[in-house]
């Protein structure tokens, strides 16, 4: 905050509207790291009569404005004297409104510099301490070496010494720098507001952040490409009823940095595993995910399961949620309707009953469960082709109910065939190094991020505790011995969210990452399964549901 240059500025004005009104004096003081840099004052001549209110409240006089210049001559000098620095006042607003306003008649653009207000920064800092928050209270209340007096560059002064108290005091709540002082004012209000001195160590940097309580239990884990900043929001516009409950249980927050974003998403999620915070739990945990399983023999079956049973039969997934897998076994029993569980198998969907063979999709449906197989292991897209068919064929005979069922049904089944693939491809994929130019790279064994690089170069080996997670998850999921590394079949449940977060890397760089190394291509021999999302209507469309 040392290095933080700050213009404070006050006008004195004919009223309080920049549209009708005019500038009649400015005042402002330029200071830095407590030291007067220098000051500007000058009447200037409005053009208009004063009120003889104004003339009472600030001594100014027509007579002492006629001579002056007016503000069009003034304003280069003043933007000069700004310049760069942070513009600083006692409801900051009126002031800047007026030279923006006089800016604007000139042909010139607004202010573009960041504000300080010291009126709201004191109704959150010193609220309690004073009757209000008027500059003369303040003053007054702090004895502070400048008093205001209605008069540009006294209140000016008096605003900069206001501000230089106000600093010390934003410091016990962990403002150390210009961004922190900016956001205080959303901040300083909050219920738990005194638990901002446990950001003050916080770095700019990306890392992990883990909140814990008096305990030694870590309470939440999260990522942040900026840990200050993005800990610091929860004490502002973050307004979920979870964020109040751990906030006040919260008595320490610590931090792990990282060199790299991608390093701060997988730390988060190995963190979260190993950890289990009480409040990640609900939308981290690995067992949440399932499977749609095909299963073997004579009178096959598709079906939900949590874990895979090796030789049970061709499983897809996993899945975020038992309701997301059942949407897709729903979507394979719209084509292969025998393929439903004895207790599905007559529900109310007609389209889960063998049509009749004048129904205009009858020759998409089949008995045919290879059309499932070959779907599950990437050999064939006839499974989404006849589910298109199907849709397109209820919307041609006007049931668009029925087909927006299909194409809800259809999307799941997609998006768990893509995320099949994506997934199983890179934990297929061995050693592979991936680097994008100018923010740096990472390796990857199978997926699992092993060392990464900044801008800088220098690389940063990650440790990768898979060991214990790989015991806890075969207690139950005996298919984890098989599959943490190179195998068939679906990612275990266990690493999904690493994959995932590698996953996701990769596909926002891809127009850009370059393969320093590896043991595979960079991409699927498959191409991508169609979404079948539902088109978004124009300005003036109507949304079709089929």
């Amino acid at each position: 905050m040392s290095d933080v240059t700050f213009v404070v500025i006050d006008l004195e004005t004919t009223g309080g509207s920049p549209t009708n009104n005019r500038i009649t004096e400015v005042g402002a003081v330029k200071v830095r790291g407590g030291e007067c840099l220098g000051t500007l004052q000058t009447f200037i001549n409005p053009g208009c009569a004063i009120p003889p209110s104004i003339t009472v409240l600030t001594g100014i006089t027509e007579a002492m404005v006629i001579p002056a210049p007016p503000i069009e001559q003034v304003l280069p000098t003043l933007l000069e004297f700004i310049g760069n620095a942070v513009v600083v006042g006692h409801n900051v607003r009126f002031d800047t409104g007026f030279v923006d306003a006089a800016l604007q008649r000139t042909g010139r653009p607004r202010l573009g510099n960041r504000r300080v207000d010291t009126c709201n920064l004191a109704r959150r800092l010193v609220r309690d301490e004073v009757p209000n928050c008027k500059l003369g209270t303040l003053a007054h209340r702090f004895g502070l070496a400048h008093q205001p007096s209605h008069r540009a560059l006294d209140d000016a002064l008096a605003t900069a010494d206001l501000l230089h108290v106000l600093l010390e005091r934003a410091a016990g709540l962990g403002v150390t720098g210009l961004d922190d002082l900016l956001a205080l004012p959303t901040m300083a209000g909050h219920a738990q507001a005194s638990k901002l001195a446990l950001t003050a160590q916080l770095p700019r940097t990306p890392g992990v952040y883990l909140f814990g309580n008096g305990r030694g239990e870590v309470l939440y884990v999260g990522k942040a490409t900026n840990l200050r900043a993005r800990v610091r929001s929860y004490f502002s516009g973050d307004d979920r009823r979870k964020v109040g409950a751990l906030l006040r249980q919260t008595q320490r927050i610590d931090h792990l940095g990282c060199v790299h974003p991608l390093e701060a998403e997988v730390r988060e999620v190995r963190l979260i595993q190993t950890l289990t915070p009480r409040y990640n739990r609900h939308a981290t945990d690995p067992s949440r995910y399932r499977y749609v399983r095909l299963s073997d023999g004579v009178d096959p079956r598709v079906t939900v399961t949590r874990v895979v049973q090796p030789g049970s039969g061709l499983h897809l997934g996993p899945m975020s949620s038992t309701s997301a897998a059942r949407r897709v076994v729903e979507a394979i029993t719209t084509v292969v309707p025998t393929l439903a569980a004895p207790s599905k198998r007559h529900g109310p969907n007609p389209l889960l009953t063998a049509p009749s063979a004048a129904a205009p999709w009858a020759d998409a449906i089949t008995t045919d469960p290879s059309v499932v197989a070959s779907a599950f292991t990437g050999a064939s897209s006839q499974l989404l082709e006849r589910l298109e068919v199907i849709m397109a064929a209820l919307a041609d005979n006007e049931d668009f109910e029925q087909a927006a069922l299909v194409r809800d049904r259809s999307a799941a089944l997609a998006s768990a065939l893509s995320n099949q693939r994506r997934l199983g491809w890179l934990h297929r994929s061995g050693a592979m190094a991936v680097e994008v130019p100018g923010q740096g790279g990472a390796e990857f064994t199978n997926g699992i991020l092993t060392a990464i690089w900044g801008p800088d170069g220098q690389i940063r080996s990650v440790d990768t505790p898979l060991a214990p997670l790989a015991a806890q998850a075969m207690d139950d999921d005996p298919c984890a011995a098989d599959t943490p590394w190179p195998g068939v079949g679906p990612v275990p449940r266990w690493l999904t969210d690493e994959l995932r977060v590698v996953a996701a890397w990769l596909d926002r760089h891809a127009a850009t990452a370059r393969v320093v190394h590896g043991h595979s291509g960079p991409t699927s021999a498959w191409p991508r399964p169609p979404s079948f999302r539902a088109a978004t209507p124009t300005a003036g469309e109507t949304a079709v549901a089929a």
